[in-house]
Order: structure tokens, then sequence, then C-alpha cells
């Protein structure tokens, strides 16, 4: 749990005070969830560590859920107010009687689509998607992918390109948890290929535990198989917050619009000290290459454009999650990002 000191916290906060300068004292509390340890989420751990929210007279808590499934189940049970993951997870809840709204854009595409497969069978020659497909395990079984979580977005977007490519089926899907276990069910070969981030991916490859065989990620990629900019993460909250707190809302709001324009200001270096005490299960290298492939993708416009959310529905839209298509505007409350671009057109 972010919300825990630690030592990196401590020597932060006096620095994130002064940065702040124009933080008055919190009259309000508020809370917010992101699913695992990486970078992915940085513009809430900025908001925080830099007194954004407190700028707008809100004493805010971190909390992680441990994939997005639970950071989901997290914020609709009412145990905090906001949280930082796929759209998808806005969809179903509302598909399932939970009312939500996404209220601000995080990204344009999924910056955690890197397929890493063991070493030991990189090195026997399967270094493609479809001789992974092909390949079975001892005793004849499919090879197993593994995710964050089922339903989480490594899972929808892995889901997706193997989908694309035909591959879908021919392997087992599992959760397999946040960062320690991810990398740990790779190392003691539990599962067989990992889709997961930049960062997991130079470590893995560094202490000689994967090898990275498809990026999807990658832009080019990306825009051959997907065609464009997608909303992938974003930030939820019920649509009962929206209604009963929207001056909440709002100081969430402003506080992640003006993260996401002081990250596009700052070096990854910058961003780095400042996130830090969220995502130590990951080394500094790791990490820097995961912060430039997240500033690359992050929507520093936050409103959700409506040919990429049109363009998002074959994703979210199929037989894997049962969803039927939704018009933008149950999905997307645009009023509070743009009270925000208004109140800081610079950030």
């Amino acid at each position: 749990m972010a919300f825990i000191l630690h030592r990196r916290q401590i020597l932060l906060a006096v620095p994130a005070t002064l940065l702040a300068g124009t933080a008055r004292a919190a009259t309000g509390s508020g809370s917010a969830t992101y699913p695992v340890a990486v970078p992915s989420y940085q513009q809430q751990f900025i908001a925080m560590e830099q007194g954004f929210f407190k700028d707008e007279g809100f004493d805010f808590k971190l909390v992680q859920g441990g994939s997005g499934v639970k950071s989901r189940e997290i914020m609709a049970s009412g145990e905090v107010d906001f949280s930082i993951e796929d759209i998808l997870h806005c969809l179903q809840l509302n598909a399932h009687g939970r009312p939500a709204r996404s209220v601000n854009a995080a990204d344009t595409r999924s910056p955690s689509q890197y397929f890493i497969i063991r070493k030991d069978l990189y090195d026997s020659g399967i270094d493609t998607l479809q001789k992974f497909a092909a390949w079975k395990r001892p005793g004849g079984g499919k090879p197993i992918l593994g995710v964050s979580s089922i339903g989480g977005t490594a899972h929808l977007w892995a889901n997706f390109f193997m989908e694309h490519f035909g591959l879908a089926d021919d392997v087992a899907w599992v959760g397999v948890g946040n960062v320690d276990t991810m990398m740990g069910s790779l190392k003691t070969k539990q599962i067989d290929l990992l889709a997961s981030t930049a960062a997991i991916k130079v470590d893995a490859e560094a202490h000689g535990w994967g090898k990275t065989i498809f990026r999807g990620s990658d832009e080019k990629v990306w825009n051959e198989i997907v065609g464009g900019n997608v909303p992938v993460n974003v930030s939820i909250c019920l649509l009962s917050t929206v209604q009963k707190q929207p001056e909440k809302v709002q100081a969430y709001v402003n506080g992640v619009h003006r993260a996401s324009q002081w990250i596009k200001t700052h070096t990854i270096e910058q961003i780095y000290d400042v996130i830090e005490p969220y995502v130590g299960s990951t080394s500094r290298e790791g990490n820097l290459i995961e912060i430039q492939a997240v500033k690359d993708v992050t929507d520093f416009n936050g409103i959700v454009d409506p040919a990429a959310y049109e363009r998002g529905g074959k994703c979210w839209y199929r037989e894997l999650t049962g969803l039927k298509p939704v018009p933008l505007a149950d999905v997307f409350d645009a009023s509070f990002m743009l009270k925000a671009k208004a109140k800081y057109p610079n950030g």
C-alpha cells in the first residue's frame, strides 16, 4: 500500500510541499487506488507527491489494489473514491448495475503489451507468438500465458492481439498478480510467457529469465492492428460520487490533469525521482524505460475522443468480455476535465 511512508517518501515530503507552493490547508479527504506497482499509473503518484491534490483542499491517500480487477472492486465497494485503470472496468461496472464514470483519459494505447517468453524456450527456437502457441508443455498441455489478472488491462489487450493472430484459444490464460509474483512465476517456470510492462521486461531480461518476442505497445504494431489511438487507462469513480461529491471529483481531476502537464515538461529521471516510492519492485533502469514508454502514450488532453472510443470497441466488445456497445456519454464525463483545463491551461 503506497500510503505507508517509505524512507524515500519522507525525503520527498518536504520538496513536494515546497514545489506545490500554492498548497492550502486541506479541508477534505479523498482516496484512490491503482492496480500494480508500475509507472503506468504515474499521474496519480505525481499528483500525490507534488501536492496537487492538497492544492485543491483534499488530503488524499493512495492504495495499491494488486490487480485491475481488485482495484475495480475496491473502488466499487466504496473503500476508495477513485481508481486509475483500464476503461473496460468502467464498462463492466455499468453493465453489472454499478453505475460508474470515467473522468480523465490517461493514455492513448496500452503500455503493458510486452510478450516475454521463458528464456529457455526462446533459446530452443521459440521466438514468435505462433511458435509459442504451437508448443506443448510436458504431458501435452497448452502453453501458459500469464497476466496480472484475468479481466485486467494486460489480459484484455494480450487476448486481443492473440485473437488477431488466431492464437487466443491455443494457450492457457492465468492471472499471476503483482510485480513480484509476475516475475517469480516467470523465473520459476510456472508460466511460459508473461504479458506485462516495460520495466518488468527489462528486469526479466537482465536476470536471464525471459526474452521479449512481441511488443503490442509498439506504435507501428499498435497502429497496424488496432488502427490508432484508443483510451486505455482512465480515472474512474462511481456515478454517485459524481452526483453527490462533485467538488471531490473536481479536485481529483485537477490534480491528475496538473500531473500530466508536469510529466510533459519534466525528464524521465525527474519523474522517477518523484514516483520511486511507488515502483520500487523493479530496477531504476527498467523504470526509466517504462516511464519513457508511458510518457510517449500519455493523453495530455485528458478527454476521450469519440473516434478513439469507437476504435476501442473492437477490443472491448467481444465474446471475451460479454459487453454490448454503449454511448460514450454513458462512460465518460468530460465536464470535470474541461474545468480543469480552464483553471490550469498550462498545468
